[in-house]
């Protein structure tokens, strides 16, 4: 290629790349993230509509390879080793895949996540790093743009829903969260621990409704060491009805309603109040 065609490509190169236009898609991008536990879950995917058509065995054809959205192949990336159904999945980012069916799916994570779309002709099953077996839901109500959400989270899983038109897919993860949070509770307690490092230690315990003698040990510690806290008298009363001194609890949640007023806290007042009369109720002792 002589000097003088060369000049020419460019300039139409320069001159076709001007002229494109930018135009907004008809199924958008979309990210979600979500924090569970101390991991997190993100899925980038497109989200088409239904626009008056017949969805799952009509525009996305029963037994065939689905995208899970539009577009480029949806993104699902985990930053720690999880279970999906139960089925454990590397720390990882992978294609989302579906093969829909009337009566059940096949959901696939899939390792290759360079494929445009389904990747139809490339598409490799042994690539696939998990695959699982779904049955579809019927929604009550209509959902026009496909959506993928997270709901049902705690701190060890959270449920995976993808929705579209009248159906819904849900995936449980699952993450050991606790195995992560002793092994932090351990180090940070080996090394100059304060007030917060007990306290902190001991709401993990009691949101997770175990180790509840250990937990009142740590929240005393806090309390010890920084006097009269109305956050930590509240997570007091609540280890003390876990292990049953119900007349402790009301004791402590009696501290925490006091410093909770002092500072103004109106919603720790009112939590505070909540558990004596039940607490009372239980002692069967009438409230003050």
């Amino acid at each position: 290629m002589n000097s003088r065609v060369l000049i020419l490509c460019l300039l139409f190169t320069g001159y076709y790349c001007r002229a494109q236009i930018d135009h907004p898609r008809a199924s958008p991008l979309a990210r979600v993230d979500q924090q569970v536990g101390l991991s997190r879950v993100s899925v980038v995917y497109s989200r088409p509509a239904v626009r008056n058509r017949r969805i799952f065995g009509g525009l996305v054809p029963y037994g065939r390879i689905w995208r899970v959205g539009a577009n480029e192949s949806t993104k699902f990336s985990i930053d720690t080793q999880m279970k999906a159904n139960g089925e454990p999945l590397a720390a990882g980012t992978y294609a989302l895949y579906a093969f829909p069916g009337p009566d059940s799916w096949e959901i696939v994570f899939h390792r290759d996540t360079t494929h445009w779309g389904d990747g139809r002709e490339a598409y490799d099953p042994r690539a696939d790093a998990l695959r699982l077996v779904v049955r579809p839901e019927k929604l009550p109500c209509k959902q026009e743009n496909f959506l993928i959400s997270f709901d049902h989270i705690d701190h060890n899983g959270l449920e995976m829903l993808w929705s579209w038109d009248d159906t819904r897919i849900r995936v449980a993860l699952e993450v050991n969260t606790d195995q992560k949070m002793r092994g932090e509770i351990a180090r940070k307690l080996e090394v100059s621990p304060t007030a917060q490092t007990y306290y902190e230690a001991a709401r993990y315990f009691q949101e997770q409704r175990t180790d509840h003698g250990l937990a009142l040990q740590y929240v005393r510690k806090a309390i010890a060491m920084a006097g009269d806290t109305y956050y930590f008298y509240r997570i007091k009363s609540l280890i003390e009805a876990a292990l049953g001194d119900l007349q402790a609890a009301i004791n402590s949640a009696r501290r925490s309603e006091t410093l909770a007023a002092d500072e103004g806290k109106d919603e720790f007042v009112r939590m505070n109040r909540d558990n004596i009369r039940l607490w009372q109720a239980r002692l069967g002792s009438a409230p003050d």
